[in-house]
């Protein structure tokens, strides 16, 4: 009697996909109802210990975990929130993100974070992708270069909560959480105005982003206040990058020398660390021939060669405020357009020749 081999043929298709456990099956081994359930797995505060621990046990042994996904559909949400920054060099950006994820991660929202790179394309196509993606709401501080703010209108009347940090937009519709950058700029300037100098330089930030508009204003209002003359030569627009303090600096530095600032206010620090390399080169000491102060407490500020006096923008709790009030939009508990301002400080260090160092006495301190 003969015997039949078997086929050693190999039959391929799609692999089987093991069944999802579902919250249903976690409750019937239990005995108790799938909204138990879901309340243990969404860590609501109504179920006692006793359920809970039952509950997390029996889903580890089934290999249960909730469907995301489908909850999404259901609630119309992703619980993500999108972050688009204009760049992550300066220090700011980087602890304003840390203060977002914090309080995303608390309120168990998930961050994509996107970055424009100062370009207003770039920053267009993040929004769009962010809106694809169907996050629930985004944070946005505006890149140097967008002057045309139809998109972000157009996204608001679509019904995505926007939330703008740092570099705010007015009028559309969105709330802003920042600094009070006129008032913190006038401050730093009357603090150079309180030690005798009176021929004082900005490097101003571009005219149509907000922060470069009122930390302008807030220099003016200084030297109008104080009956100081305004030389517009001596307003230089620098950018919010190094490379645009440098030579915006080497222009100051190319009037004749009594034409020459003998204070320099500038928008932010990294564009004072490019001023600061500029005056280097040319030879001169600061503050002993130009003092210079920043804006932002960038890490690098306490670490330049004459450590720069400068304004302390406190990144991580305008993050944290804008995150809180972002959620808040979404989850419907504060709709109302606000601007929240955070309070600065001021951190005095030895480039405004107003402390004494090893190298500055106290009468060139007092007579700048």
């Amino acid at each position: 009697m003969s015997m039949k081999k078997k086929s050693s043929k190999v039959r391929y298709g799609r692999k089987s996909v093991p069944k999802r456990v579902t919250a249903k099956e976690v409750a019937e081994k239990l005995r108790i109802s799938t909204m138990t359930v879901s309340r243990v797995m969404n860590k609501s505060a109504n179920v006692d210990e006793n359920t809970r621990r039952r509950v997390l046990e029996a889903a580890q042994e089934l290999g249960y975990s909730p469907n995301h996904i489908a909850k999404s559909l259901v609630l119309r949400r992703t619980h993500t929130i999108g972050v688009v920054v204009p760049e992550i060099t300066h220090s700011f950006f980087p602890e304003a993100i840390r203060g977002i994820e914090e309080v995303a991660y608390q309120a168990r929202y998930h961050v994509i974070l996107t970055h424009s790179a100062e370009l207003a394309d770039r920053e267009k196509d993040a929004i769009m992708t962010l809106e694809a993606k169907r996050v629930d709401g985004i944070l946005i501080s505006t890149a140097q270069s967008v002057e045309d703010y139809s998109l972000y209108r157009q996204v608001i009347q679509l019904g995505m909560p926007i939330v703008f940090f740092d570099r705010c937009v007015g009028g559309i519709g969105a709330s802003c959480v920042s600094i009070d950058d006129e008032e913190s700029a006038q401050r730093i300037t009357n603090h150079l105005i309180d030690h005798g100098y009176t021929r004082l330089a900005h490097l101003s930030g571009p005219q149509h982003i907000s922060i470069g508009v009122d930390r302008l204003n807030g220099f003016l209002s200084a030297l109008s206040d104080r009956d100081i003359t305004v030389h517009q030569e001596l307003i230089v627009e620098a950018g919010f990058h190094e490379s645009g303090g440098y030579e915006a600096m080497k222009k100051l530095l190319d009037l004749p020398a009594a034409a020459r600032p003998r204070a320099v206010v500038a928008v932010n620090d990294p564009a004072a660390f490019g001023a600061i390399r500029a005056i280097l080169e040319r030879g001169l000491r600061i503050p002993q021939d130009i003092a210079i102060v920043g804006f932002t407490d960038d890490i690098r500020a306490a670490l330049m060669p004459t450590p720069l006096t400068t304004i302390r923008q406190p990144a991580f709790e305008i993050g944290r405020r804008a995150a809180t009030k972002l959620i808040a939009v979404i989850e419907g508990t504060s709709v109302e357009v606000q601007d929240i301002v955070v309070k600065t400080n001021e951190v005095l260090r030895e480039s405004c020749g107003c402390t004494p160092t090893k190298s500055t006495p106290l009468s060139a301190i007092s007579n700048p």
